[in-house]
């Protein structure tokens, strides 16, 4: 499974201390990350990431690019409602993008724990659907 972390900043902390607590889920898994919030999972883990840019600087828009290539299975963005982000734009298309390819993203602890809970059980039933209903983009 392929999966993306992505944090603003007032939510670092709280996306590390739950990639730590599921460590053992995300083991065995090929794993991306926008800059700075891969380079502190990587610090508090063993896990191995790879890291695209900062959101800001364009980290956002390369995981997009992912999804659009369909090499993403779920995207955990932990989102700061409360503040107004610089490339609101970007955050924008990116979740829109989830939205046509019918990628899981999870924008609060809540959700996450959700579809980590159905990764553990080895759930991935949505890849199938996803697959089976890949939309036809009309140009």
């Amino acid at each position: 499974m392929k999966i993306a972390f992505i944090a603003h900043d007032r939510k670092k902390d709280e996306m590390v201390n739950f990639v730590t607590a599921y460590e053992h889920v995300f083991q065995g898994h090929e794993m991306y990350s926008t800059g700075t919030t891969g380079q502190r999972i990587m610090e508090a883990t063993s896990l191995n990431i790879h890291r695209y840019m900062s959101g800001p600087l364009g980290g956002d828009q390369q995981i997009g690019a992912l999804v659009a290539q369909d090499e993403l299975d779920l995207i955990i963005f932990l989102r700061d409602p409360l503040m107004a982000q610089p490339h609101e734009p970007d955050i924008s298309a990116l979740l829109r993008l989830c939205d046509v390819y019918g990628i899981p993203v999870a924008t609060n602890i809540a959700t996450a724990e959700i579809l980590v809970k159905a990764i553990d059980r080895g759930d991935f039933g949505w890849r199938d659907l996803v697959h089976k209903y890949k939309p036809g983009i009309e140009e």
